[in-house]
Parts: C-alpha cells; structure tokens; sequence
C-alpha cells in the first residue's frame, strides 16, 4: 500500500531520503578512495616485481660473467640472493593483501552504489522506501566485506559471517 500524498511529501520523508542519499555519498567516498589505495599498492608492486626480477637476472648474468673480478665478484654473489629474498618478501606481501582483486572490488561496488543513489535521487518521495534503500546499501557495503574476509582468509573462514562493514 502505497503512503497517502500528504504522508509522501512530508518532511520526514524528505528527510529520510536525504539522510539515504549522504549515507550512500559517505560510502561512495569510502570506496573510490580505498579503491586508489589499492590500485596503487597493485601498481607498485607489480613494477617493484618486474624490476627486481630483471636485476636480479642482471645481476646473476653479471656474476657468471669471465670479465667480472675481484671484489665485484663477491658483491654480486652476495646481492643476488639478496635481491632474490626481497622479490620473494613483495610476492609474499602482494599476495598477502590481494591489492588487485580489492582494487576490482571496491571500484565495482562504488560502481554499484553510485547507481543506487541515482536511483533513489530521482525516486518520489512519495515512493520512496528508507528501510528498504538502507537495507539495500548494508547489503551492498556487507557483499564486498565479506569478499574481502574471504580474500584474506580464504573461502572456508569464520570471517564471512563476523564481517562488518568497519573491518574493512
């Protein structure tokens, strides 16, 4: 049953529609920002590894080399590993936080709130739902949570069910 005109055009209803709309703008800003953080840290670390996988073969080339002498010959046996151990750590730490996959996330979910909040811009107030539009949004903001518990732990965590938008 739909609510009377007087009902729809009140100042609550406007009010609520409102408070939808600026919760649904926090949480877009949410995403768009922490989605650049991951893309960066994606970015960085996958040049990082391309970099470090090309000097380290340099650099072991190099060490093999008849016209290497002398102490070079020391510094490159040694950097080799060490270069090879810090490859190994960025992998470990890149893999760890799943910058890419969260990146992909967090930019289709802002996708998928923006579209949301167009919708409920140009809902009448007189058809507008607060409880379910909240609803949907917690729906939202909790679906990408989860997805990122479960990147974290894997698919088999408690972590799913303990999500909370805030842990994110």
């Amino acid at each position: 049953m739909a609510p009377t005109q007087a009902t729809a055009t009140s100042p609550i209803t406007v009010e609520a529609q409102k408070r939808v709309l600026d919760r649904y703008d926090e949480r877009i800003a949410y995403y768009w920002k922490a989605s650049q953080y991951n893309k960066r840290s994606y970015r960085g670390t996958r040049y990082l590894m391309i970099a470090l996988g090309a000097v380290v073969t340099l650099i072991s080339s190099l060490s093999s080399a008849s016209f290497i002498k002398g102490p070079l010959v020391v510094a490159f046996a040694v950097l080799t590993p060490v270069l090879a151990a810090t490859m190994a750590i960025v992998s470990g730490v890149s893999q760890a936080f799943q910058w890419g996959a969260a990146w992909s996330d967090m930019v289709i979910t802002a996708t998928r709130l923006e579209r949301e909040r167009d919708r409920i811009a140009v809902t009448p107030p007189d058809q507008f739902d607060p409880v379910k539009e909240m609803t949907l949004l917690d729906d939202l903001v909790l679906a990408e949570t989860q997805g990122f518990f479960q990147r974290l732990f894997g698919s088999g965590s408690q972590a799913k069910s303990q999500a909370t938008p805030a842990g994110n």
